[in-house]
């Protein structure tokens, strides 16, 4: 369906529809279907599938380009690196989520590229480590320590020499930024997050200007079979109608959550981005007392996967993974749209009963939006 919305939030709720025709579905259905009639894009769903098409569209909409799904965010990564010539440079982020950080090493290892890491928040470390690789792959927010990088200053450096600049979108999503709009030459999500929003799809997403690169990404998804299902494009889709709704209320609470974090004698290296739904902070009673709170709380599930409607909690370096600069304490927390008084109220008993913290008496500081460390 071609729209012409005023919102990105129309957007949302209105790309990847069906034309409007009697008696047809309003939404996309599931197409319970690995074969299909000939004449069409496509005979065989590893080829091209319609639940895909419509997701893509919608996703496509919203981050301002050719949209191609994948069966997971990793897929989607792999993908993209796939389109490197074998012993090129890349630079990427410090800090990054870790399934990224492993597959780049695991590349490196084998030479099949160069791998330079480096601090998103240093924007002339990046230029100038950017000076010879043929890719930049950024995150911003990184996951777990939400760092944000200057995304228009990088792309307008490095890509005038040739470099290509991928940005993984995850946690900020096209509604509160557009790497496209500012440089970037792909965008990539895990749809399992954010986009979906229920915990329950396993998807992935990258989004490109560039024709031609968008159909080698379609190659790739098709030779390596790493294609969405059925069930789960359906899901995703359904999942990003909402997606704007989510965001404002996670968001309203992860602000609020940050501010009051701050206030605990028991709790240090607060970060919130200032966006998003996303807070990490560190416990002072080390990785003990961090993983102990994690498993007392019942309102915050203590799970490993982020952007649903349910706040989920964990301390990242109980993943043998994740990188040695992740303090042992850390706790990233996803925010959801529960009642922010009872997420809190988990936090802090959860938080108590491993540390005996009293609450400090006094007026309590008005939460405000803030910028990496807070």
């Amino acid at each position: 369906m071609s729209v012409r919305p005023t919102s990105l939030e129309t957007l949302a709720v209105a790309a990847g529809r069906p034309a409007h025709e009697p008696g047809g579905p309003l939404n996309p259905p599931i197409t319970l279907a690995t074969a299909l009639v000939p004449g069409g894009d496509s005979e065989y769903t590893r080829h091209g599938h319609p639940g895909w098409e419509a997701f893509e569209e919608a996703v496509g909409a919203l981050e301002g380009g050719h949209a191609v799904s994948f069966g997971s965010g990793m897929a989607a990564t792999v993908a993209v690196l796939e389109l490197l010539p074998v012993g090129a440079k890349v630079v990427a982020a410090s800090g990054s989520y870790y399934g990224t950080t492993v597959e780049l090493e695991r590349r490196a290892r084998r030479g099949l590229l160069q791998l330079e890491t480096v601090d998103v928040t240093d924007t002339e470390a990046v230029i100038a480590a950017a000076a010879d690789a043929a890719m930049v792959w950024l995150e911003s927010p990184t996951n777990p320590a939400l760092d944000v990088a200057d995304i228009r200053a990088i792309c307008a450096a490095v890509t005038a020499v040739g470099t290509a600049v991928v940005v993984d979108n995850t946690l900020a999503t096209p509604l509160r930024q557009r790497p496209l709009d500012l440089g970037a030459d792909f965008v990539v999500h895990s749809a399992s997050k954010l986009l979906s929003g229920h915990s329950d799809v396993l998807m992935g997403v990258v989004v490109t200007h560039d024709d031609r690169a968008a159909r080698a990404l379609a190659t790739r998804r098709t030779s390596l079979g790493s294609v969405p299902g059925s069930l789960e494009a359906y899901l995703a889709l359904r999942g990003l109608r909402t997606l704007h709704v989510r965001l404002d209320r996670a968001e309203d609470n992860a602000t609020e959550i940050a501010a009051r974090l701050l206030e605990r004698s028991d709790v240090t290296g607060v970060r919130y981005p200032g966006f998003g739904t996303m807070v990490s902070f560190e416990v002072v009673g080390g990785a003990e007392a961090a993983q102990r709170a994690t498993e007392s709380s019942e309102v915050v599930v203590h799970a490993t996967s982020l952007g649903g409607v349910e706040s989920s909690w964990e301390r990242r370096r109980r993943h043998a993974g994740e990188p040695a600069a992740v303090p042992e304490s850390l706790i990233r927390l996803s925010v959801g749209i529960e009642n922010v008084e009872d997420i809190w109220e988990d936090i802090a008993r959860s938080l108590d009963a491993v540390s005996g913290h009293t609450p400090a008496g006094g007026a309590r500081r008005e939460p405000q939006r803030t910028s990496g460390w807070v």
